[in-house]
């Protein structure tokens, strides 16, 4: 165990009996970097080692012609135990990007060892990056640790979402979080290496029940959106964003304030995870008209 392992991975440091943690295979590597260009924003950078994998960026967001949107692939099938996953987004002066993932990402149950990702996220002045991954499913007796570092300019705009499902409720019996451990630790910094904010959810429920009041109580989805940007940005949005209890549709969601003059934080939780990623396209869609003047797209007609 190193100086800079996590407490929390000490009972999950045994190698696999097959291919050893972070080995060919189990080392997956993504950079992308999106830059200003005659006129418009391209991906300037791709650089990918399998299992992550990405093709070219696309132009299909009707609301927002220009905008390079990427799909992040992964030709496994889902996060296995020892894989050791590190992405590197860069957005430069002026520049637009979108990125998300081809579906849910699957963490696949294990027998030992631990599976991490690691992130990290570059705006540069006036840039703008919405990074909307799709939901996260942790299987049973999984173990899994993620790390995003985030270093951005005063003048720029992250819309960073995660959003954690219990687990696979209609899995035979279920599996609401039924997995070992989940750890999400954020941190943003200001180019000259201010801090903004440090946060960390980690949720280990063999060992600390979620199923209470204060926690998920009988919510089975999580959402938790960061919006790092200017000061007039978080004020037009906050007050229009919805904090509410919807105890007939099982969900309720929050907004707060960021420290530091850093943004805003909004948190929902509900029941289905259709709840949540409405929700979160709700925030999505008061961000975006705020920072660009242009709209979120219709969504797709079979989401």
């Amino acid at each position: 165990m190193t100086a800079d392992t996590p407490h929390e991975l000490a009972p999950y440091l045994d190698e696999p009996p097959q291919l050893r943690a972070g080995a060919f295979g189990k080392d997956a590597r993504l950079l992308l970097r999106f830059e200003r260009r005659g006129g418009r924003s391209i991906l300037a950078e791709m650089v990918r080692k399998a299992p992550l994998l990405v093709q070219k960026a696309l132009y299909c967001d009707e609301g927002m012609p220009g905008l390079p949107v990427v799909f992040i692939i992964t030709n496994s099938g889902g996060i296995l135990q020892g894989d050791r996953y590190a992405m590197d987004f860069a957005v430069g002066p002026g520049a637009i990007g979108h990125v998300t993932t081809q579906a849910a990402t699957k963490i696949h149950e294990m027998d030992a060892n631990h599976a991490t990702q690691v992130q990290e996220i570059r705006l540069d002045d006036g840039g703008y990056l919405e990074y909307l991954p799709e939901a996260v499913i942790p299987f049973a007796r999984s173990r899994f640790l993620t790390r995003t570092r985030i270093r951005i300019a005063p003048t720029a705009t992250l819309l960073y979402a995660e959003t954690l499902m219990g687990g696979r409720k209609y899995y035979g019996d279920g599996e609401r979080f039924r997995f070992d451990l989940f750890s999400s630790t954020v941190a943003a910094e200001r180019p000259t290496g201010e801090s903004l904010f440090v946060e960390k959810f980690l949720i280990e429920p063999g060992r600390s029940p979620v199923f209470r009041p204060g926690v998920m109580d009988d919510f089975d989805v999580f959402g938790n959106v960061i919006l790092l940007t200017p000061r007039a940005i978080a004020d037009a949005v906050a007050p229009r964003a919805v904090s509410a209890w919807n105890k007939a549709d099982g969900w309720a969601a929050g907004v707060g304030r960021l420290p530091n003059d850093a943004g805003l934080i909004y948190k929902v939780v509900a029941r289905e995870s259709s709840v949540v990623r409405a929700r979160i396209r709700d925030f999505w869609s008061l961000v975006r008209p705020e920072v660009t003047g242009r709209p979120v797209p219709p969504e797709f007609a079979w989401r």
